[in-house]
């Protein structure tokens, strides 16, 4: 069977829904790990962006591990998070970090790194929010077409960012949905594929491909609501307003490389299988 002209079918079933403007409400983001209480949670969203970035659902710092059971292993090398230096009075200073309050009086001279370690990086009691946040990777569409292809995905802590791909490295996801992962998904597969565009920022190209191509691919597997027609829309709205670009053009230009990316995902999947039922 070849794929391909299923997913091109789908996408073209989504544009009319795009053009016509019958598209359902988007969908609630819900977070994973929502109900985990960490210092970092407390932290700004720079320092939480920067330990989403590394691909972890949660940070402390090596005595914060210790307090709840879990020690730092030997030969794990920290990450800096910045911590504001604040003196009172030009003549009293006091260093604190991201949990402390501001105080009357005092005034931001700089800032500290402060180190600090991972969950993956320790070892001991398991924190049961973030134990059921890796279950739930485990019931992901196509979970295992990212493995096959040497990738790592990780819950991780909110940065100010939903998921994140890191090419050839690892997928994280902040959320509880499969859009988002479908999304980071078709990333990897138009990575793979030679077309990602590598630079700063998002892209349009880019966005646009993995936003229509992970309601795509879901509504290709029969998961026709969490495909979130209604939300995939107001993504690339948003990114064609910024670029002042007309969103059912940019689709439509980009729809043979965003089948092409579905295609691969769905063809890796089916050649899992077939070496499943093989062995």
């Amino acid at each position: 069977m070849k794929l391909t002209p299923k997913a091109q079918e789908v996408a073209a079933q989504i544009l009319d829904a795009f053009k016509s403007g019958a598209v359902p409400k988007a969908l609630a983001v819900t977070f994973l790990a929502r109900n985990h209480v960490s210092p970092c949670s407390r932290w700004s969203w720079r320092n939480r962006l920067i330990v989403a970035l590394r691909g972890h659902a949660d940070a402390r710092g090596f005595r914060q591990w210790q307090e709840v059971g879990r020690r730092v292993r030997a030969g794990e090398h920290a990450l800096l998070i910045l911590g504001p230096c604040h003196v009172k009075d030009n003549r009293r200073s006091r260093e604190t970090d991201e949990t402390s309050s501001d105080e009357p009086g005092m005034k931001l001279v700089g800032f500290r790194c402060i180190p600090v370690f991972g969950y993956d990086q320790t070892e001991g009691e398991p924190l049961p929010e973030l134990e059921k946040a890796s279950a739930f990777l485990e019931t992901l569409p196509l979970f295992e077409v990212a493995h096959s292809w040497g990738l790592v995905v990780k819950a991780v802590v909110p940065g100010g960012r939903l998921g994140y791909y890191r090419s050839g490295i690892e997928i994280g996801l902040a959320v509880e949905n499969f859009a988002t992962w479908t999304h980071e998904l078709v990333h990897a597969a138009d990575d793979r594929m030679g077309n990602l565009t590598r630079s700063g920022g998002q892209r349009l190209d880019n966005e646009v491909v993995a936003e229509l191509g992970g309601a795509i691919l879901l509504e290709c597997l029969g998961y026709t609501v969490d495909s979130d027609r209604g939300g995939a829309y107001k993504n690339i709205e948003l990114y064609c307003q910024k670029h002042e670009r007309d969103l059912f053009a940019v689709c439509s230009e980009l729809l043979d490389r965003t089948c092409a990316a579905v295609d691969l995902i769905l063809k890796t999947a089916e050649e899992l299988n077939a070496r499943q039922e093989a062995a």
